[in-house]
């Protein structure tokens, strides 16, 4: 959608949201976005986090009733049409494995599936490191994507839900690290059609920049450099 103009926000004050209680998390997030609807005013906004997602999305729904809100859930319904060897995992945070949301998600469309849910601890702290250029030993990504591989018989894990936006940027790791290989289902595709969907075409195109946003107002330069690779000017 180059037409339309992005807004993104890194509630980098606030991460990791994996470890948050949902009280106090539901909480930061509605005020965060009541600051950032008034100011901005979207036509759409986008959660891009599957911890917040599986939390808040209808509390925002509420909150907002005249914005259109598009939530990154655990894509466990694509994942249960595509297995062959019915047996699934769903790489996570702590947060979105406690869920009820998720466990819903695999009552209501995986029921007939194998699903493990590993809630990593560590994974999107190594995410942040990684695409800001440090150093990151195979043996810390391995020590939390092992627990994702099942056999059962002749049965093998087939599928991986990358449910977390973080772990995308570290997928070619866990390929080559991967004891045989698997599909690492990443839902960004799906939700940028579901976005487009709701919007429908841009009647102008936007003159204003692209930009991004930082809670702590402190991003380094390592990240900035990211931003500017993403066509997003940081402000300050």
């Amino acid at each position: 959608m180059p037409e339309r103009r992005f807004v993104y926000v890194a509630d980098d004050a606030g991460f990791p949201y994996g470890h948050w209680g949902e009280t106090e998390l539901t909480a930061r997030i509605v005020q965060l976005f009541s600051k950032l609807i008034e100011q901005h005013q979207p036509e759409l906004c986008v959660i891009a986090c599957n911890t917040a997602s599986t939390l808040v999305l209808n509390d925002l729904r509420t909150a907002f009733p005249d914005t259109l809100f598009v939530g990154t859930v655990p894509a466990i319904k694509p994942a249960a049409e595509r297995t062959r060897s019915g047996l699934v995992t769903v790489l996570a945070t702590p947060g979105t494995v406690r869920r009820a949301y998720t466990r819903d998600l695999i009552q209501s469309f995986a029921s007939q599936c194998h699903v493990r849910l590993v809630g990593s601890e560590n994974l999107a702290g190594l995410s942040e490191r990684y695409i800001r250029g440090d150093l990151v030993e195979g043996e810390e990504i391995q020590a939390e994507v092992g627990p994702c591989f099942v056999e059962q018989g002749e049965r093998r894990t087939d599928i991986v839900v990358l449910a977390c936006t973080h772990y995308p940027f570290l997928a070619n790791r866990f390929r080559a690290l991967a004891p045989w290989p698997v599909d690492w289902l990443d839902p960004a595709e799906a939700i940028a059609r579901r976005a487009l969907f709701l919007l429908g075409a841009a009647t102008s195109v936007s003159e204003e920049p692209d930009f991004a946003v930082f809670t702590s107002g402190d991003p380094d330069f390592a990240v900035r450099r990211l931003m500017n690779g993403f066509g997003l000017a940081v402000s300050l």
